[in-house]
């Protein structure tokens, strides 16, 4: 599963600005990458795992602004068609690789 998160937060005060920059510094800490400016994304092996990101993802939700959240399976995150302007491509985020624990 794949998580993506949305916002769109204020930022036109100084302390605005702060709020957004650290709720994108928290979602950061959590394990999502920036995707295009206010879309955040993570990979989720499980559904129990997307429950506890949504959760944290909830409680760091500021007071002003809108955030939404959207999974999508692997499946049709797989059917993504992105462009760059001229450019060929760019890589897109992949699943991660599983770590082993022996």
């Amino acid at each position: 599963m794949w998580l993506f998160v949305f916002f769109d937060l204020p930022v036109v005060t100084k302390k605005e600005r702060k709020i957004a920059a650290t709720f994108r510094k928290n979602l950061m800490k959590d394990g999502f990458v920036m995707l295009q400016f206010s879309v955040y994304i993570r990979h989720c092996a499980s559904k129990e795992s997307q429950a506890v990101h949504i959760k944290r993802v909830k409680s760091i939700v500021p007071e002003t602004g809108m955030v939404s959240i959207l999974s999508v399976t692997d499946k049709q995150y797989g059917d993504i068609v992105n462009f760059w302007g001229k450019e060929k491509s760019k890589k897109v985020p992949t699943d991660p690789l599983q770590l082993e624990f022996f």
